[in-house]
Order: C-alpha cells, then structure tokens, then sequence
C-alpha cells in the first residue's frame, strides 16, 4: 500500500524508528534502526504487513533495493518478516547475497531463527535470483568504471564458480592491463586465480 514515508525521524530506538509526517508519529520496524538520527530529515522505503497477532506492521528500509531484499526473504517457506530482519540486521545485501548465491548454507544457519532446512529453502529458492544486490562489478574498488570486455570477463569467471571474493583479488591487476577482448581478460583471469 505504502511505497516510501518521507518526514521527520522523530525517534530512534532499538529495533524501530518513529517517522513524523505532518504531527503523525509512524512506528517503522527497521533492521538498521541507528542509520538514521533522530531530527533528519529521510524517506524511508516501507513495507506494510498483516498478522493476526500485531495487526498492520510498518517495516521500513533506507532504500528501494534493500525493501526489495526484504520481500525477496519474504517469499521463502520459513522466513516471516522477524526473521527477515534479523537476517538483514545482521548482514550488508551485498555478503548475503553472494553467500544465497554460493549455496553457503552453513552460512546463513548463523542468522536468528533460521536451521538448515531454512536455509537450505533460502539457497533454493533465491539462488539465481539476486542479481540486483550483489554489489556492482563494473567500478573498481576506487569507483572508477572498468571497460567492457573486462566486465563481460569478471561475470563470466563468475559464472565458472569462482567466488567473488575471488574474482575482486584479481581485478585490479587486470584492470592495469590493456587486452583487446573478454576472452583474453578471462584466461590472463584464470592464469591468476590459478596460481597459488
């Protein structure tokens, strides 16, 4: 129903902020609640839920990407909107969606309320999925944009099964070299990531 709030923070508490719009104070659950500083100015990218036991629940988030992650969680079997949170409280977008996408389910059974199965279900469903929230590969550590051909390289070892953390090792060298396409960036690529 509600896509963002944007107001006053009136108040940050563990667990929740409360968005003031207009003398209206609205309670919005959020996993990084002292994101914000009570007296800023912010929108807030919300999510209204209904449970029989609390009625209508704001959740709220500091942008339209990790709202989105928020539902994607969501639409597992096992995952309700706490778990969600905890999840998202205890992890950046960025290192729990690389992990979904690596089938780390030893992983994510870290987080609050979830076992094996749940994250096993997590794996299953989302895996392939998450494109949007894993960070973006075409700027370097420095921000700076990297040339095509060695993008379409870096998704393609990627797709090879090399994680990320391995493939972002190898970047900046073959960002300083100047090869003329993707195929010779990924085996310069593979040379490296080869070598022990």
């Amino acid at each position: 129903m509600y896509e963002y709030l944007s107001g006053t923070i009136a108040e940050v508490k563990p667990g929740y902020i409360v968005v003031d719009i207009n003398g209206v104070g609205y309670k919005v659950l959020s996993p990084t609640p002292y994101a914000y500083q009570a007296g800023q100015e912010a929108k807030v990218y919300v999510e209204q839920i209904f449970s029989e036991n609390n009625g209508f629940t704001l959740y709220g988030f500091e942008s339209r990407m990790a709202k989105g992650l928020f539902l994607k969680l969501l639409s597992v079997s096992g995952i309700g909107p706490k778990s969600a949170l905890a999840i998202m409280a205890a992890e950046d977008s960025d290192s729990l969606a690389e992990a979904i996408e690596q089938g780390e389910v030893k992983y994510l059974t870290r987080f609050p309320g979830v076992g094996k199965k749940t994250a096993s279900q997590i794996v299953l469903d989302l895996r392939g999925k998450l494109g949007d929230y894993v960070q973006r590969l075409d700027q370097t550590e420095t921000g700076e944009s990297i040339n095509p051909s060695l993008h379409d390289a870096l998704l393609a070892l990627l797709a090879l099964g090399y994680t990320k953390k391995e493939v972002d090792r190898i970047t900046p060298s073959l960002a300083k070299l100047e090869l003329d396409s993707a195929d010779l960036y990924i085996k310069k690529g593979l040379s490296l990531l080869l070598k022990k």
